[in-house]
């Protein structure tokens, strides 16, 4: 870990992106050493697939069945014996003696210079090792085919008793967020209900005088809320347990208590505003008596100001609580959460896979960017003329502005070093569909 979170690089000196990942990746680990012994991160419970979306394997599932279980046609075509491919015949004849359907195996065998006519995923006769496509064959009459010799080999479109799982081997890994696919793979193998992970418990405040909640009257200076519901749907998104706190008044008595409250119910908490260089002294102090926890000053555009670190164990509550104190504009309350929080999330709950993946694409028009920041701007991604994809900010980038990123479907982000970036340059590109 490159830098420990209460080290005095405090709203002093600008940290690198990748160095806060790292630094917040190695304090979850040692979290999660630690606290394995006292509470219940490891905790599993059994859910039914219709419940497992979303959620994370706590142990490999293992296949109770060959995969597929029995040898079969990997296509629509006839099924005969492929010795016959090596007489040195430029064309074969074969006489068809039946059909083959999935889901009814054939009874008996296909004796040499026999085909039978089978459908895709049939089981492979007795007597059959290979299969010639439908569309292969000239000359096809009710009672034989003809095809050259050199169209296929021995042993060709034929699936393999096990060639995708074998009985006894993992199917799915444990630590996996558990997607469509993989509840779909689990059904295919018989199996109703999946061994998971506990959701993690997160708790969430926002903090300012200003706030005010959905349904009340705004005053002068006034603002709504807005960044519980956007943390309670990217929480929403992991499957995750959350605690609303509600909003806490800009005083040291107020939010400490909140912040112990809330460390007594929640593995994480998550707070927005007071992080910035005019709100941190009382939040440091604070922050100093109930746990090791650091602000930063991260080089990135939007969501510079950051805390964290870890809360005390309180009274009548073994467990250290995971702390994050993110800026308090909405836009930066969600980029840090997708850069940092979002990450440390699933490593505390087991995941392995924390980071999502990136692509590429053609910037419509110039970009402006400072070298010595990582920047994320919000964006449209769509496609060429010519099918190649490309990338359009979604106008003005201010922190403050929400309807940026609810236009957006992406990020782009501009590394640290870059520069400027000209139209047709490809940028690196993170899509929110399924993360935000």
């Amino acid at each position: 870990m490159s830098h420990s979170p209460n080290e005095p690089i405090l709203l002093t000196s600008s940290l690198h992106v990748d160095d806060a990942r790292q630094a917040i990746a190695g304090l979850v680990n040692d979290l999660i050493q630690e606290s394995t012994a006292l509470h219940d991160h490891d905790a599993i419970e059994t859910v039914s697939l219709d419940q497992a979306i979303d959620r994370i394997l706590a142990i490999d599932l293992l296949s109770p069945i060959d995969v597929p279980a029995a040898d079969n046609s990997a296509m629509d075509g006839f099924a005969f014996d492929g010795k016959c491919l090596n007489t040195g015949s430029a064309n074969i004849t074969l006489r068809i003696v039946g059909s083959v359907f999935a889901g009814k195996p054939y009874e008996g065998s296909v004796a040499p210079g026999d085909c039978l006519k089978i459908m895709t995923g049939a089981v492979m006769p007795a007597g059959c090792d290979t299969v010639i496509p439908q569309e292969f064959t000239s000359a096809i009459t009710e009672n034989s085919i003809e095809f050259k010799s050199d169209q296929l080999k021995l042993g060709e479109n034929r699936r393999l008793r096990g060639e995708d799982l074998q009985k006894g081997k993992p199917a799915i890994a444990a630590g996996r967020l558990l997607r469509p696919s993989d509840l779909g793979l689990a059904a295919s193998l018989g199996i109703a209900s999946l061994q998971v992970k506990r959701r993690l418990k997160v708790a969430i405040l926002s903090s300012g005088d200003e706030l005010r909640t959905l349904g009340q009257e705004l005053d002068a200076g006034s603002i709504y809320d807005s960044n519980r519901y956007s943390l309670t749907g990217l929480l929403n998104r992991l499957n995750l347990d959350i605690i609303d706190c509600g909003i806490v008044r800009d005083d040291p008595t107020s939010l400490k208590k909140a912040f112990i409250e809330a460390a007594g119910k929640a593995d994480v908490l998550i707070s927005s505003g007071g992080v910035s260089v005019g709100e941190a002294d009382f939040t440091k102090q604070i922050m100093q008596e109930l746990g090791d926890v650091g602000f930063w000053k991260i080089a990135m555009r939007p969501g510079r100001p950051m805390a964290f670190g870890v809360l005390k164990p309180t009274p009548g509550n073994a467990r250290k609580t995971l702390f994050f104190g993110l800026p308090g504009n909405p836009v930066a309350v969600m980029v840090t959460f997708y850069q940092f929080v979002r990450a440390a999330l699933l490593q505390l709950n087991g995941a392995n896979q924390t980071e999502p993946p990136l692509t590429q694409a053609i910037a419509e028009e110039p970009i402006r960017k400072k070298p010595g920041r990582t920047e994320f701007q919000r964006a449209i991604l769509g496609r060429g003329t010519d099918g190649k994809p490309t990338v359009r900010l979604t106008g003005s980038q201010g922190a403050g502005i929400l309807r940026s990123m609810s236009e957006a479907n992406c990020f782009v982000i501009l590394g640290h070093d870059q520069g400027n970036i000209a139209a047709g340059d490809w940028v690196d590109v993170a899509l929110f569909d399924g993360l935000l």
